[in-house]
Parts: structure tokens; C-alpha cells; sequence
């Protein structure tokens, strides 16, 4: 973490340490904005959430090393495999037994990702099960749209998202500031969503699905995903300060990234296309005395 004074350590940040979807990219066309699949750092103070265990969870785990907390609070959006291939990763965490590993899973009726991470780390198709590792996992199951309490009192909202087999989007506010995680999401008609604009209203950053352009997105109807320009909608009808679209088209390039992003911002100044490693501060607001 970067060096902030006290007023900025209580608001909350974000890093990204990957931001593509379905698959990696790499290669010297794919550098700029990086090639892991989704994972997102969200720091609200200095209280540490982790969205998505995508491949950028290994990057997150050898930034942090052993600074990471003894307790790691991961929330899932949903469980496909480009979102919780790195789960093994999230090293030291994960080789140390003093380590807890919390995962919060939404979208199946309540039920946690024990069955399904058990079933994918396993052989044939993973040499050893999740359970051989040093550190304790734990899995939590909800319901999406419940708010999610934590140990220290932390409180995290949730929606439910229109995705093939559902996911979760999450909503973080400490120090007066807001940022919301809207990932794998396909719009639907009418648009914005009346929920979700609820959800998002007046948010400070909104981090939101933009894998497709509108010209990719009819032959890909259907696959649970979103395009920059429904997502520059949907905040100017919740008078969203920020926008950042994630989850990018595997095969779309630096070159083609760039230009979209000079549409993006023509369209709202303030949005921008994800880039690994970015860090986004969204400083606490000053406290107003209280007058007699």
C-alpha cells in the first residue's frame, strides 16, 4: 500500500489484479491492460476483501506476501472457473496452517462452494484437494441480495445478477464513500435495470462488466455479459461518479482497448477501462463538525 494519511486510510481503495474474463491473454499485444483473469482488491480502511479468485489471485498473494491478514475474507461473484481457477494460488496464505481462507458464495440458493471447489481441486483434475493445504478453508453460503455481516461489524450489500447460473454484485461504503462491483452481469430490457440502479445510486466508483462491444454482443446473447455503453447508462441514471469496465474480451488488444476507451471517456469523462495493478483511492470525506 501506498503512503496516505489517516483521512485516506478510511476510505476505500481498489486494485486490480486481473481484469479479463472467460480466459488469460497473453503475449506483446495484451500488456497494457495485463492478461489474469478477475480479481479485485477492496481495502476499506484498512479492513482487506478480496472479489474473485481468478488468476490475479497469485499476482495479489506475491504483492502481499505475509502482510496478507490471518484472516482472508474472499467473496465470490460466482463460481466459474475463470473466476476461482486461482484459489490454490494465494500464496504465503495458503501455506501457512495459521491462515484462515473465508469464501462467500451467493448464487446457489444459499448453498457455500464447498461442493464445487472440492469437486474442481481434486484429482484427476487438480493433484491434491484444497484440504491438503496448510491454511483452513471455510465456506459461507447466502442467498444473493442479503447483506453480508462480518466479525468485526463490517457490513457488505449484495444483489443478485442476470447471469447463466447466477452471480452476486457486492456494494462497499466506509468513510462516506461507496464502490460497487457489478461483474459478469448481461443487461437486460428495459434499461437500467430498476434494482440495479437502485443498488448502484449514487456511488462513487461502480466496477462493471463491459466484455463485449455493441457489435460482438448479438452473436454472444445470452452469455451473461455487458457492453461499456450499457454501463455508462446505467450510471448516469444513478449519478455514479466512476465507472471501470473489467471482465475484457480475451481477444481484444492493447490497440483495441485504447480505442475504446477514447469512446468511453467521449461518452463519460470520468469512466476508464481496468488495467492490472491499478489502484483507485477514493479518499474518506471530511468529517462536518457538528453544530449546536
Amino acid at each position: 500500500m501506498s503512503n496516505r494519511g489517516p483521512i485516506e486510510q478510511e476510505g476505500v481503495t481498489l486494485r486490480f489484479w486481473g481484469v479479463r474474463g472467460s480466459t488469460c491473454a497473453s503475449g506483446p499485444d495484451f500488456v497494457q491492460f495485463g492478461g489474469h483473469t478477475p480479481c479485485v482488491e477492496v481495502r476499506c480502511g484498512e479492513r482487506l476483501f478480496i472479489l474473485d479468485a481468478g488468476s490475479g489471485l497469485n499476482a495479489l498473494g506475491a504483492h502481499h506476501g505475509t502482510s496478507l491478514p490471518r484472516r482472508v475474507d474472499l467473496l465470490f461473484s460466482h463460481l466459474h472457473l475463470d473466476h476461482i481457477s486461482g484459489l490454490p494460488f494465494l500464496k504465503p496464505a495458503v501455506l501457512d496452517p495459521s491462515r484462515e481462507i473465508h469464501t462467500y458464495c451467493g448464487n446457489l440458493d444459499g448453498a457455500s462452494a464447498a461442493e464445487t471447489v472440492d469437486r474442481l481441486f481434486s484429482p484427476p483434475i487438480f493433484p491434491i484437494p484444497l484440504d491438503v493445504l496448510p491454511a483452513r478453508f471455510v465456506h459461507h453460503g447466502f442467498r444473493a441480495g442479503e447483506t453480508l455481516t462480518f466479525e468485526d461489524g463490517m457490513q457488505v450489500a449484495t444483489i443478485p445478477l442476470h447471469h447463466p447460473q447466477g452471480a452476486t454484485g457486492f456494494r462497499f461504503r466506509h468513510g462516506g464513500r461507496t464502490a460497487c462491483y457489478i461483474s459478469d452481469l448481461e443487461h437486460t430490457e428495459p434499461w437500467p435495470d430498476p434494482a440495479l440502479r437502485r443498488f448502484v445510486e449514487g456511488a462513487d466508483l461502480v466496477v462493471y462488466d463491459g466484455m463485449f462491444t455493441q457489435g460482438e454482443y448479438p452473436a454472444c446473447r445470452g452469455w451473461g455479459h455487458s457492453t461499456w455503453e450499457k454501463g455508462v447508462e446505467l450510471c448516469r441514471a444513478a449519478g455514479v461518479g466512476q465507472l471501470a469496465i473489467i471482465h475484457l474480451y480475451p481477444q481484444h488488444t492493447d490497440a483495441m482497448l485504447l480505442g475504446m476507451e477514447q469512446q468511453l471517456k467521449a461518452a463519460m469523462p470520468t469512466a476508464f477501462i481496468a488495467r492490472e495493478r491499478q489502484e483507485i483511492v477514493l479518499p474518506a470525506l471530511a468529517r462536518v463538525p457538528a453544530v449546536a
